[in-house]
Formats: structure tokens, C-alpha cells, sequence
């Protein structure tokens, strides 16, 4: 399905991007409009994923500080509730609070802000990958698996049986001490 933000909504000729060897993901989906929340929602849930879902800058700190998720699709341009006490102002400060705090679950930013400034800036906030509106959903979920691939590969410490591998430190050792 083809998402644009004048609200038009296609459906493709046949469902690809998805594959019967992926790995069903806990995504956090995060994105105030509606009807493209409910597409990708739906799509996700398709393709056998575990999805949950917020509107709002609040709710989506709460969720991302309390639930271990595989991915987040992070909307920029998010409202905050009226009863907002926590100073997110958007999608952008949830970002930088959640990386602050060491959080390193891979974040894909969706959103309309495409010039190449807004990019940049929610690249060094901490995304891992930025896609602009519209896009096609075949496409956002082949982004899920890489970055979840990737993520998966960046483990500091490696176990193998008794052998312990510490990438950060470039040391390899066992129960009995350093080799």
C-alpha cells in the first residue's frame, strides 16, 4: 500500500515485502493521522507482527520507557495531550530522551519534514533511518528488517558455549579469565 499525505490510499497488484522466513517484530507505531495509522497498523498485523500503537508524544515516551519493542516507527509531527507535565514537545525530543537514557532499540522516522535540514537533524537526534511521506509500506517494512537485522548484529559481549567474546573491548576470554 502506497500512504501519501493528501490521505490517498492505493493497494498494490500483490503483497510483497513480506517473506516467510522474517521474524515476527514488537514495533511501537507512532503516528497521529488516522488513516495512515490504521493502514500501517493493518499491514504490520498482515505480515504477523505485534504492533502497538500511540498518538501522541506522552504516551509514546510511556510506552517506549516501559516495553521492550524490536523497532519504532516514529512520527515527527506529533500533538501532545492537554494535560502534558513532561516537556516532550515532539517526536524529535522523545527521540533524543529515549537515546540520552541509552535506549537503542532502532528507531525509522516517518514523517513529512523532508528537506534535507530535517533529515539531518533527525538523523543526529538518533533515528536510524529516515523515510519521508508518502511511501510504500512494502517498503518501510524491508527498512524493519534491516535496521532489526543490524541491531541484532551490534551486541558488545558474544557467547558461544563458554567462550566470551567483548567486541568494545576486543577481548575474548572464558569462565577461567581473559585468552
Amino acid at each position: 500500500i502506497a500512504c501519501r499525505t493528501d490521505r490517498l490510499l492505493t493497494l498494490p497488484r500483490a503483497r510483497i515485502g513480506t517473506s516467510t522466513h522474517s521474524k515476527i517484530m514488537r514495533i511501537l507505531l507512532v503516528e497521529d493521522d488516522a488513516v495512515l495509522r490504521d493502514v500501517m497498523l493493518r499491514s504490520l498485523a498482515d505480515a504477523g507482527h505485534r504492533v502497538d500503537v500511540s498518538t501522541n508524544v506522552e504516551d509514546a515516551d510511556h510506552l517506549w520507557r516501559v516495553q521492550p519493542f524490536d523497532a519504532v516507527l516514529l512520527d515527527l509531527n506529533l500533538p501532545a495531550t492537554a494535560s502534558a507535565t513532561s516537556g516532550l514537545a515532539s517526536g524529535l525530543t522523545a527521540l533524543r530522551q529515549a537515546r540520552a537514557r541509552g535506549d537503542r532499540t532502532p528507531v525509522l522516522v516517518l514523517t513529512a519534514r523532508g528537506r534535507t535540514e530535517e533529515r539531518i537533524a533527525g538523523l543526529d537526534a538518533g533515528a536510524d533511518d529516515y523515510l519521508g511521506k508518502p511511501f510504500d509500506l512494502a517498503e518501510v517494512e524491508a527498512r524493519l528488517r534491516a535496521l532489526v537485522r543490524r541491531a541484532k548484529g551490534t551486541e558488545d559481549i558474544v557467547l558461544l558455549g563458554q567462550l566470551k567474546l567483548d567486541r568494545k573491548a576486543r577481548r575474548f576470554s572464558t569462565a577461567s579469565g581473559p585468552l
